[in-house]
């Protein structure tokens, strides 16, 4: 194994977990190369996901994979710990300290050489300095910040509960900053995590009793997608009574309230950032390779960084160029994928002394979906070039299939309808609502 190529991919996020899979399968498993997974958790769940897992529609204990299992059955190594520095003259990258929850070093820092590094650590929220923001803000930029959410969410719930029940009653104000896909479709998920509870003997509590809104700083909500789809969505937001409002820069961020730009000040008890993403901020300081303003590697069009050809970067961390476009492909999971799927190709020509796989971007559509209520979506026709929208039923099923498409990925075909039927037997027979 030390004789062999040695490629190491930083992040187990949906694009990182699926490229070291495939790597496993096809490279490690015939001991062609020897490879290396490094994330600073012991388990994967599905990025868009975590709204659900924030709001309880959906339990992460069942849908988490863990890392080193996966690495077992998939013929790759997993080291615990997370990047802190890169040393290119050499090769090897540094992995910081871990520490348990008391902050004993359990870990110390290590050195992992390699031949071929891939950087794929995802993003995190991008507050632009709003005063307030890091203070008084829930993200959901992992799954420990989405379980602290759901925690706190329940207790409010409780709380304007009880308040009813002894006649104090008062409307739990919750905020959303941002209206791209997060922002919406939690508020869908909130509004009915507010109207399932009192079926859970939260009795007192009504739905109009908790206020939620959306905020957009644009003209409209789902700003990067067709106006369609915006229309649609909001439409969809008032009919579950989920307040809109747009063109509405948030200028600060305080315990119990937001003040607009106008000058304006709403109360809210719970404020949710949903606007904006940026990478890492140590990537813009990674060992001199280039970065953009948002600390993303600027790569090339085979998703090498422009610095140095023996590191690739992709996913949300990384700016990739588009053929005919002035903006770099979008972060999106799909992007994601399809970039995972070129990456492998590309390493895989790597070590046969081929050339690198050029990667496109083929948009295929969006879809936004309001939990149980509805989806709408518009789906890319590969000969036409022309979008179709759907909502309802149909665009459900197309919205499910993203998730069972991912899962493919990492299990295969089989395994993922033993995982389908496991997931409906549990919906069957657990609550509609994660209540704890």
């Amino acid at each position: 194994m030390e004789n062999l190529h040695h490629i190491v991919v930083v992040g187990g996020g949906a694009g990182g977990l699926e490229l070291v899979t495939r790597l496993g399968n096809k490279l490690g498993k015939k001991h062609k190369a020897r490879i290396s997974l490094v994330d600073a958790g012991l388990t994967h769940i599905w990025k868009p996901l975590l709204h659900e897992v924030a709001a309880g529609s959906l339990d992460a204990s069942t849908n988490e994979i863990n890392y080193r299992a996966h690495a077992r059955k998939h013929h790759f190594e997993f080291q615990l710990g997370r990047l802190s520095d890169l040393d290119r003259r050499n090769k090897a990258i540094v992995i910081a300290p871990f520490l348990d929850e008391e902050g004993r070093e359990v870990v110390p820092e290590r050195r992992i050489q390699y031949d071929t590094l891939v950087i794929a650590i995802g993003s995190t929220a991008n507050d632009f300095g709003t005063p307030g923001a890091q203070e008084h803000c829930l993200f959901l930029d992992s799954l420990k910040q989405a379980r602290r959410f759901h925690n706190l969410m329940l207790n409010a719930f409780l709380r304007t509960n009880h308040e009813s029940l002894q006649g104090h009653s008062h409307q739990l104000n919750i905020s959303i900053i941002g209206a791209g896909a997060t922002g919406v479709e939690l508020a869908a998920e909130l509004r009915l995590a507010s109207r399932e509870l009192p079926v859970y003997g939260m009795n007192h509590l009504q739905a109009s009793d908790v206020s939620i809104t959306v905020i957009e700083a644009a003209e409209r909500i789902l700003p990067a997608l067709p106006e369609r789809l915006s229309v649609a969505a909001t439409r969809e937001l008032e009919r579950q009574n989920v307040v809109v409002l747009t063109g509405q820069p948030v200028s600060e961020i305080r315990k119990d309230s937001l003040l607009m730009k106008d000058g304006t000040e709403l109360p809210s008890e719970m404020t949710i950032w949903a606007a904006g993403i940026k990478a890492p901020p140590f990537l813009a300081k990674l060992d001199g390779l280039e970065a953009n303003r948002t600390n993303q590697l600027v790569v090339q069009q085979t998703l090498q960084t422009t610095l140095d050809a023996n590191i690739f970067a992709f996913g949300d961390c990384a700016a990739c160029p588009q053929p005919g476009s002035d903006h770099p492909v979008p972060p999106r999971a799909q992007a994601a994928h399809q970039q995972a799927d070129a990456l492998f190709k590309t390493l895989r020509n790597r070590l046969q002394g081929k050339a690198p796989v050029p990667f496109v971007y083929n948009d295929h559509g969006s879809l936004i979906n309001f939990s149980r209520y509805t989806t709408v979506g518009n789906l890319m026709g590969n000969l036409s070039g022309r979008s179709m929208y759907i909502e309802g039923k149909v665009a459900r099923l197309f919205y499910a299939s993203l998730y069972r498409m991912h899962q493919v990925a990492l299990h295969g075909f089989l395994r993922t309808g033993v995982i389908w039927l496991m997931d409906k037997i549990s919906r069957a027979m657990h609550p509609r609502l994660k209540m704890h």
